[in-house]
């Protein structure tokens, strides 16, 4: 009998994988069972793969493709995530934080060897243990900066042109700025969106072909899922 590969999740969306999740005790559980059995489990557990984020909002722009999900991006299995990153690359916290954790050292070491980065530019570095292939490390403004809001575009193009530049081809993004830095959450949103639509409806040969947003807190994803409401397809 084959195992089955998908179930249907209580809100809805069908999720995949190798891990088991207990909805009545809110825990994982490892091994998971004989997944042939799954459909008699159905209504307390169901596969759940740690690196298959919820899936919030997908946009099509020809063979392009612009989506939200909620999760941790650390797990995420692209080309590159972004680190939200301060100028001096110092990873103590937030985003930052959870990726030298799981990546390892190494992150902070060539972070080091690069130094100091201007706001609105960005960086790039090895994964560490993650397993996207590379970090870019965008430095937003911090509000209180002056000119926050030409900053972001800033930051948010000068990522999308250093993935097309190493030839990426997905790309995983937080909500820059948004989180210690102080930044509108509404405004982070419309601004980093926008950016992106622009860059996938153009007419120009790039590489990529998957931009996404990965929000961690239910505030910052209500806020990035009404302007990804407001994207037409094309």
């Amino acid at each position: 009998m084959k195992p089955l590969q998908a179930v249907q999740a209580r809100d809805g969306c069908v999720m995949t994988g190798l891990l088991w999740v207990d909805f009545e005790q809110s825990k994982c559980i490892e091994p998971s069972p004989n997944p042939a059995n799954t459909t008699r489990c159905v209504r307390n557990r169901q596969y759940f793969d740690r690196r298959n984020m919820k899936v919030i909002s997908e946009k099509k722009f020809s063979n392009r493709t612009l989506r939200l999900v909620q999760g941790d991006i650390t797990e995420r299995d692209v080309d590159a995530i972004v680190n939200a990153a301060n100028s001096r690359l110092q990873h103590g916290g937030g985003v930052a934080g959870a990726i030298v954790k799981k990546g390892g050292q190494i992150i902070q070491q060539e972070s080091n060897n690069i130094g100091q980065v201007s706001v609105g530019s960005c960086a790039v570095t090895g994964p560490g243990q993650l397993p996207c292939k590379a970090i870019i490390h965008a430095v937003g403004p911090r509000m209180g900066d002056g000119d926050e809001a030409s900053k972001l575009k800033n930051a948010i193009n000068s990522t999308l042109q250093t993935a097309i530049q190493h030839a990426y081809r997905s790309i995983s993004i937080p909500a820059i700025s948004a989180g210690i830095f102080g930044f509108p959450k509404d405004q982070c949103a419309e601004i980093l969106v926008d950016e992106a639509r622009k860059v996938l409806a153009s007419d120009q040969e790039i590489s990529l072909e998957t931009i996404e947003f990965c929000i961690f807190d239910n505030e910052t994803l209500n806020y990035f899922k009404k302007v990804f409401d407001q994207v037409s397809d094309s």
